[in-house]
């Protein structure tokens, strides 16, 4: 409708302005004033239809962009929390087994406190246990102590008395009380002998002592320590020696000298039955034994 318009408009012009030529030039001027109109609204719709095509593409490429980049970053977002999700999770829980293990950890250190609580509480209620036996056998033993204290005194008294009655009446000789020789381990052997004396005069004297072990060609004296005692009563001659290689007495010597007294008593060498008990060494030997020797 636009093209014709234009036509008519110019058609009219030319007509008013030279009306003799208006009928020879008819047609060639509307075909000349036509085909431009024409090309030129035909390039505009041309170009306005590639324009809207090209802004259509560019809105439609945009809008892929954007469309992209929306689901990319939802994408990402998703992974993200899939991810910061599994490694809390996982995060949690380690720490809650971890948790666990050091609740069981310490329930267990917990039963170990109360068994050791308890064998500790048995400890001390056994302690203070001892402690009391040990408290009353010490009071025991103190009574005793005390006790043979006493009776040591009055033996003591009574011993004195003995003696003043006894050296009123002329003293007591030199004698020997008791004699005995035990073997030992290592061929060792031990001896013993009690030796009894209260001179006239009340006052102790000193005692020689000697004794001699004897085959029936050879002797061997036997080393004493001490070799002397001071006698005034009653005197117990202990100690240890070591039997010589290949040597084997028949008899033992024993000679004593105090004062003005000298005696010498002979014993038949003679080994009674092995003891059971005896020890290996002598290093395991126990001290001599100070008991009186039963005659």
């Amino acid at each position: 409708m636009r093209v014709k318009n234009a036509s008519r408009l110019r058609y009219q012009s030319a007509q008013s302005a030279c009306h003799a030529s208006a009928s020879v030039h008819r047609q060639p001027v509307t075909h000349v004033w036509l085909q431009p109109s024409l090309n030129k609204d035909y390039r505009i719709k041309h170009n306005q239809s590639i324009g809207n095509s090209q802004q259509g593409a560019s809105t439609l490429l945009l809008a892929l962009f954007v469309i992209a980049i929306l689901v990319t970053a939802t994408i990402a977002i998703l992974l993200g929390h899939q991810l910061g999700y599994q490694r809390g999770y996982h995060a949690l829980k380690t720490e809650t087994e971890q948790a666990t293990i050091n609740s069981k950890e310490a329930t267990n250190e917990l039963k170990d406190l109360r068994i050791s609580h308890k064998v500790l509480t048995n400890q001390v209620a056994t302690a203070k246990q001892e402690l009391t036996i040990s408290l009353a056998n010490l009071d025991d033993l103190r009574q005793k102590q005390q006790a043979l204290k006493v009776d040591n005194r009055q033996t003591s008294q009574l011993n004195d008395l003995y003696a003043e009655v006894i050296a009123e009446q002329g003293g007591m000789p030199l004698q020997v009380l008791g004699a005995k020789i035990d073997p030992l381990p290592e061929n060792a052997f031990e001896y013993g002998f009690d030796v009894g004396m209260l001179s006239e005069d009340g006052l102790a004297k000193s005692l020689k002592v000697t004794l001699t072990l004897q085959d029936k060609d050879n002797f061997v004296d036997v080393p004493l320590d001490p070799a002397r005692y001071a006698i005034e009563g009653i005197v117990r001659i202990r100690g240890r020696f070591v039997m010589p290689n290949g040597f084997k007495p028949l008899q033992v010597k024993l000679s004593l000298e105090a004062g003005d007294e000298q005696i010498e008593q002979l014993y038949d060498w003679k080994l009674g039955n092995m003891v059971d008990s005896m020890p290996l060494s002598l290093m395991d030997l126990p001290e001599v034994d100070q008991s009186p020797i039963e005659p």
